[in-house]
């Protein structure tokens, strides 16, 4: 008999609760002063979530149509810029072919991507144009090359002295491509990693071992925060366990969604994602 999940429960309702009050904050609302403002951070919060929840449990249904243990999503609130840490599955038991690995590995992308997609063009559409306002401690977001394509796209090109005051759902999914593009990096068993050892097979750890580096002169050159993202895979582990049969090679259609993830990876890459002035 399973136990029913109250740690999971528990942690999406945190998690929950925190992007709430991020996107209230975000709004400019004093909860200290008006608590009951808090409700105008759902729309943040519920589009987060739904991004989320999108990529873990398209995880989490891959992995039960191939037979392979897997948990219920573990949410993580954190009191960030964003409210939360993400999230992630476990998988209890080895996963058997790299078509199979290649699957439960850019199914969860793939998925995020598209709602974030959804989410950036909606949120775009209702996001305003306000002159461009620079101040010490303000906090600016970079842009990946298909956020400044959409927003090129639905509002067109900004001159100098302006800039997007971005709707929620908009910064929602800018954080969804940002998540998205973390979690494809080709390294130990990120998601990225997963879906370059069912390509490469063990040719996956030298991948692994260029990455890291090259996170780590990113966080001298460009943004600390790659320094400390390659420490922490360093910790994890840059090595991806074996499939059980490795010897089944990998089909055309799942070739194709590995390029796909590539694509993703190029298309949401942000190489400063936030600078404060």
């Amino acid at each position: 008999m399973k136990k029913f999940p109250w740690l999971h429960i528990i942690l999406f309702l945190l998690t929950f609760l925190s992007t709430l009050i991020v996107g209230a904050l975000h709004e400019g609302v004093d909860l200290l002063a008006q608590p009951s403002g808090i409700v105008k951070g759902m729309t943040f919060s519920l589009t987060l979530l739904v991004i989320l929840l999108s990529h873990e449990f398209s995880h989490y249904y891959f992995s039960r149509m191939h037979h392979v243990d897997a948990t219920l999503p573990y949410f993580i609130p954190a009191p960030t810029l964003f409210g939360t840490l993400g999230a992630f599955i476990k998988m209890r038991s080895p996963i058997t072919t790299r078509n199979a690995l290649m699957d439960i590995g850019a199914s969860g992308p793939i998925a995020g991507f598209i709602i974030s997609v959804i989410a950036t063009c909606i949120g775009l559409s209702l996001s305003s144009i306000t002159p461009l306002v620079k101040g010490s401690g303000m906090i600016t977001l970079g842009d990946s090359l298909l956020f400044t394509g959409l927003s090129k796209l639905i509002l067109g090109t900004l001159p100098e002295n302006q800039d997007v005051l971005l709707h929620p759902m908009a910064f929602a999914g800018w954080i969804g491509f940002f998540v998205t593009s973390l979690n494809l990096l080709p390294i130990g068993q990120l998601d990225g990693g997963h879906i370059s050892y069912a390509l490469l097979g063990d040719r996956h750890h030298l991948l692994s071992k260029v990455f890291v580096p090259v996170l780590a002169i990113l966080g001298i050159v460009l943004f600390e925060g790659w320094l400390i993202w390659a420490v922490l895979l360093l910790i994890l582990g840059i090595k991806h366990p074996p499939v059980i049969a490795s010897d089944i090679p990998l089909d055309s259609r799942r070739k194709a969604l590995g390029i796909a993830a590539l694509i993703i990876f190029i298309l949401t890459f942000i190489p400063v994602p936030i600078t404060v002035i």
